[in-house]
């Protein structure tokens, strides 16, 4: 019990901070609404892209985590926007979500206690540390994509 407490808190820490790399709330922090959709050369996303990208996959994670029912998205329309942010107020969303799917995430860990390795009675042996371990690994790689674009286009500190 005490070593799943110990992990629970490392897990909460990488989530909520990202650790070794910039976590993903300072890479979305101060972004301009008028810097989200724009297109760099040679590549596929933009930060709107990249953002919603985040906030599907993350969601699709957490309800996998809570719900045998849980439908997923289909692969890989479903995980990508199909069109623009066309309002600072689509842009805040996608940040609120993100922020609170993971603290979703977060709750479901704290509330795991015994269960942090007990596979899900549905999935393919998926449990709730390792769905923890996805969540971090995927939010970890495009928040270094956001950031490299935010360099590019001359919005990084």
């Amino acid at each position: 019990m005490k070593q799943e407490g110990f992990l629970i808190d490392e897990l909460i820490q990488l989530l909520r901070k990202g650790n070794a790399h910039i976590s993903t709330d300072d890479a979305l922090a101060g972004i301009p609404f008028s810097k989200i959709n724009t297109a760099v050369n040679n590549v596929p996303y933009t930060i709107w892209d990249l953002a919603t990208h985040l906030r599907i996959a993350q969601w699709d994670i957490v309800e996998f985590c809570k719900s045998p029912h849980h439908k997923s998205p289909e692969w890989p329309s479903g995980y990508w926007p199909d069109k623009k942010a066309t309002s600072e107020k689509q842009w805040k969303q996608c940040i609120q979500k993100i922020h609170s799917d993971r603290e979703e995430m977060i709750s479901l860990l704290q509330e795991a206690d015994k269960n942090l390795f007990t596979p899900f009675p549905y999935g393919t042996g998926q449990s709730l540390f390792r769905e923890a371990l996805v969540l971090a690994d995927h939010n970890s790689y495009h928040t270094g994509e956001i950031i490299a674009l935010r360099r590019i286009l001359g919005i990084w500190k």
